[in-house]
């Protein structure tokens, strides 16, 4: 989205920039197939999305008036505020319905956990950040290219032009402290590597695992990430033998699904969509063909040409620890970047960024983790990049 400035930031500086699509609308689709765009229009902020927010067939006029007075309100309480959204929208008036067909659908996507797990102070941040507060803040990119291509030869092919030596397949089984220092990292191999300094980006759990138990255990900076908790995400990718969308992505509205995008595929005999399902929780003691079936059916009853006879095959992956949780008083729990270990920086969209579980919240890890190096260097420097 438009307010992830960092995220932008780091794509322009390896040159993937090039490879996003922005979107200037959004699609949103109910089951009985209609739609409706969603786009910013010339009117300052916050009246830019006005026009479109009156549009939107899946809401009533008074739906509409209540979730304007709602939104009004979220501008108005102090992002340090913290308590269980659910119960806060709930005392500013909102039903189960506007719950579910705004507040909640936006929320999930953003933050792939349901609304009655959510803290106030992240659903605040994406409302106000990326609606509210400028026109971009909710422009929608996408990937024109492969993923693999996005994520693995451009920015592999960048960093060994800048001398950064890329290992893959190198599993990390253990870090050694001594004296309050990292003094090795020994790899699943047995390889034995002996850093000046080390930047983790495993995730919260996976550290726990490589450090010494005591230090895991006794140390309040590294113990506080036990109260860490996940939410997962089920993607449904189809093939189909002729195209199904018109459309580079569809929001859904009551439906199984959230999101449906249109993705590159190197073969040009097959047309590739993905379905999104975030804070997938349902599908927890379900089979990948019960999902399967679930999916498809839904795909074949909102798109004429998803249907059976043109699917090749369809693959579902479940990402079980997709994100850390948003869950009231997360913070609390989320580590800074500079460790109490004297060369060891963490990074990872779960430490204190000010951000919840996004992409844009992994990369101001990873300059936060650097502006600290650095500052132990003695050659201090900003790399965060300003909000919109």
């Amino acid at each position: 989205m438009g307010c992830c400035t960092n995220l932008a930031h780091f794509c322009q500086v390896v040159g993937v920039q090039r490879f996003l699509q922005p979107q200037p609308s959004l699609f949103f689709m109910t089951p009985d197939r209609r739609l409706s765009p969603f786009a910013a229009d010339p009117l300052p902020v916050p009246l830019h999305l006005l026009r479109s927010f009156a549009r939107l067939h899946t809401l009533t006029v008074g739906e509409k008036l209540r979730i304007a007075h709602g939104l009004r309100q979220l501008q108005r309480t102090p992002e340090t505020n913290d308590p269980p959204f659910l119960d806060w929208l709930l005392n500013h008036r909102q039903t189960p319905r506007t719950i579910e067909r705004f507040w909640g659908l936006v929320l999930v996507s953003a933050l792939n956990e349901s609304p009655e797990r959510i803290g106030l102070r992240y659903a605040r941040k994406v409302f106000v950040d990326g609606f509210l507060r400028h026109r971009r803040g909710c422009q929608v990119e996408i990937p024109s290219v492969p993923l693999g291509q996005l994520y693995g030869t451009e920015l592999l092919e960048w960093l060994s032009r800048h001398q950064v030596e890329v290992r893959l397949g190198m599993g990390v089984r253990a870090l050694q402290i001594e004296n309050q220092r990292v003094s090795a990292v020994v790899l699943r191999t047995g390889e034995v590597l002996q850093p000046e300094w080390v930047v983790s980006t495993v995730p919260f759990d996976r550290l726990l695992d490589l450090l010494p138990s005591d230090l895991a255990e006794k140390e309040p900076y590294f113990a506080g990430l036990r109260h860490l908790e996940t939410s997962p995400i089920t993607s449904v990718h189809l093939w189909y033998t002729r195209p199904v969308l018109s459309l580079p992505h569809v929001v859904l509205v009551d439906c199984v699904g959230q999101w449906v995008f249109q993705r590159k595929e190197g073969n040009p005999h097959e047309h590739y969509v993905q379905v999104v399902v975030s804070a997938s929780r349902r599908f927890q003691e379900t089979q990948h063909r019960e999902v399967e079936a679930l999916i498809t059916a839904e795909m074949e009853r909102l798109f004429p040409d998803a249907n059976r006879k043109n699917l090749l095959r369809v693959r579902v992956v479940t990402e079980r620890s997709a994100t850390f949780s948003v869950v009231p008083g997360v913070d609390r729990w989320r580590p800074t970047q500079t460790s109490p270990i004297e060369n060891l920086f963490l990074a990872g969209d779960w430490t204190a960024t000010g951000w919840p579980a996004t992409m844009e919240s992994a990369v101001r890890s990873g300059y936060l983790a650097a502006q600290a190096l650095l500052k132990c260097l003695g050659r201090p420097e900003v790399l965060l990049q300003p909000d919109l």
